[in-house]
């Protein structure tokens, strides 16, 4: 398996740059950080199980320090071709689909978004250039913002189609009262409009602890994506199930990631959820998340989910393929 290619479907500009380059890019732009050595700036922005008890502590790490020390053309062009080298380096991930808003490193509107998106092109064309990768950006909108800041993003998703831009998807803290049915079709149109692009679709859902599934039920009937970010919830919802596979959704799996969250409790737990998607015939593909940020690789989470059982390595290498299969770059 050493020379086994991968495809990473599932991974984050903001949670996936070594700390060791974070710590260069903030000093370099004279960002003011809350420490002074280097071991405790590692602390700050990589997660420490004591302190994370749930997505929005995951997500507040990359809020308050990530994004903003990536808040310019210099640090997203450096920042994605870390990643993309990093990751064929530690995993021989050869195709990689690497997600980010590029609103949230334009500094509030102080930066030029185009500015920010053709220096993640950049850094991504040196990548493929020096390692032979495949990749692609998907540009994520955000939950929390309104429908306008939305619309922009996705229109810049549209005009940079041809340009290496490959999908969209939909991120944030998910909230039931937003998720049901009369309200998550406020989305319905912009999905849309990406399919109509060429653009594949995902979106993150089912990854909130003690939830059933019922994010993942709204946005199969209001948004139809091809691929679901995270989805594990679902396991616990028969209907959640039956619609997964009934549409051949592929779930973007992130074990350590939903480990540290807390969406899923523990390694026995996992080995319930994925055995309940593999039962439903529902397409799953392993990934990291945020390699850096739960200190892991592709590799890792693979070895993690057949060395205790949870997946056989038959089933293991069937995720392995699903994700070069269902790639928006292969699409």
């Amino acid at each position: 398996m050493e020379n086994t290619p991968y495809c990473d479907l599932h991974i984050h500009v903001g949670s996936s740059v070594a700390p060791h380059v974070m710590w260069s890019i903030a000093n370099q732009q004279g960002f003011k950080l809350p420490v002074r050595d280097y071991w405790e700036f590692v602390d700050l922005i990589t997660i420490n199980p004591r302190r994370v008890h749930s997505l929005d502590d995951y997500l507040r790490i990359l809020h308050e320090w990530t994004e903003k020390i990536q808040s310019s053309p210099a640090a997203v062009e450096r920042s994605v071709y870390e990643i993309m080298g990093k990751e064929y380096r530690s995993s021989r991930v050869q195709q990689i689909e690497l997600r980010f808003n590029p609103m949230k490193r334009n500094l509030g509107g102080e930066r030029d978004l185009d500015h920010i998106i053709h220096a993640a092109l950049r850094g991504m064309d040196r990548a493929v250039l020096e390692y032979n990768l495949k990749a692609g950006l998907i540009f994520c909108l955000a939950r929390e913002f309104s429908a306008e800041l939305n619309e922009i993003i996705l229109e810049k998703a549209i005009r940079y189609r041809n340009r290496g831009v490959i999908g969209i998807d939909l991120a944030g803290t998910e909230s039931l009262a937003i998720e049901l049915d009369e309200s998550v079709g406020r989305y319905a149109a912009m999905f849309q409009r990406a399919r109509d692009a060429g653009l594949g679709t995902t979106i993150h859902t089912g990854e909130t602890a003690n939830t059933a599934g019922e994010g993942v039920i709204a946005v199969l009937k209001h948004l139809k994506p091809d691929r679901i970010g995270h989805g594990v919830r679902a396991a616990y919802n028969a209907e959640a199930l039956q619609r997964l596979s009934d549409t051949d959704t592929v779930l973007e799996i992130c074990p350590t990631s939903n480990l540290h969250t807390r969406a899923v409790r523990h390694l026995e737990e996992f080995k319930f959820v994925l055995g309940a998607f593999l039962e439903a015939k529902v397409p799953i593909t392993i990934n990291t998340d945020g390699t850096y940020l739960c200190s892991t690789n592709l590799k890792r989470e693979f070895r993690l989910l057949t060395e205790s059982g949870i997946l056989t390595s038959e089933e293991a290498e069937r995720a392995r393929q699903n994700a070069f299969d269902r790639s928006f770059i292969s699409a």
